[in-house]
């Protein structure tokens, strides 16, 4: 990381410290990220700069038990340090949580700012019911 410490830039990242540091509940933290707008790294399969395919590939990964897990992030500068491991995802989109738990598919967890010391990881149970409130 280009940063040892981490200094919240965003009001989201404001409640993810929080949270982290007690004075925020899980299910606070939650509503708010509902109601938030992330950063979504996604393939960029040009060379132009220009997206061709009109579906974007988000950056997910298996965790430990193979489980896939879509990574997040609070802003772009969050996600440089980890997408640069990722060759091909350059690009992102900034859109509604809401948005991004309306389109992705069942049984996938949530990373959001994985290698940051204030992260938040959502288990695929907690993403589904996340997906049920919406409807």
């Amino acid at each position: 990381m280009n940063e040892t410490v981490f200094e919240a830039r965003t009001e989201l990242e404001r409640k993810l410290e929080a949270l982290h540091a007690g004075g925020l509940s899980e299910a606070d933290f939650l509503r708010d990220l509902s109601n938030s707008e992330i950063f979504m790294p996604i393939q960029d399969e040009s060379k132009s700069g220009i997206q061709l395919n009109t579906s974007a590939k988000p950056l997910v990964v298996e965790d430990e038990s193979g489980i896939p897990v879509m990574l997040l992030f609070t802003s772009p500068e969050r996600a440089k340090p980890i997408v640069q491991e990722f060759p091909g995802f350059g690009g992102g989109l900034l859109t509604e949580f809401k948005w991004v738990l309306e389109k992705m598919g069942e049984g996938a967890g949530i990373s959001l700012n994985p290698g940051w010391e204030i992260g938040y990881d959502i288990e695929p149970k907690t993403v589904e019911k996340l997906r049920a409130a919406l409807k």
